[in-house]
């Protein structure tokens, strides 16, 4: 299966594994995880227990689509999800990066996440 796969995405996925063995989300805290391409952004808050997604963000929504993945669109989307995460009564969630590196577009919605009001 890593034969195939170029060596950018090769890396990705083993720090994907590594990441996934700590992280797990609960019903009190669930998990935060991010999924980023060149064209589209989206983030989903999962209960591991139940393998339940409690809620979702993507820039294929109509409210969405004139974004960019860029940061600013990231920390747009950030604070919508913040908001949807406040109005399901979540406070605190467990961030995973989904093996990406934590800069640019996966920081900024991190952060504007972090400013809605969601505890990491």
């Amino acid at each position: 299966m890593y034969k195939k796969l170029n060596d950018k995405n090769r890396k990705r996925l083993h720090r994907k594994i590594h990441i996934r063995k700590s992280i797990y989300g609960t019903a009190a805290r669930p998990r935060l995880t991010v999924t980023r391409s060149n064209k589209n952004l989206s983030a989903q808050v999962i209960d591991d227990d139940k393998g339940q997604t409690l809620a979702s963000i993507s820039m294929l929504e109509k409210e969405f689509a004139d974004l960019k993945p860029n940061t600013d669109g990231a920390a747009k989307l950030g604070e919508a999800l913040g908001k949807r995460l406040k109005d399901k009564k979540i406070t605190t969630v467990v961030f995973d990066r989904n093996g990406y590196l934590y800069h640019g577009v996966i920081k900024a919605l991190a952060d504007a996440t972090r400013e809605a009001g969601i505890v990491f």
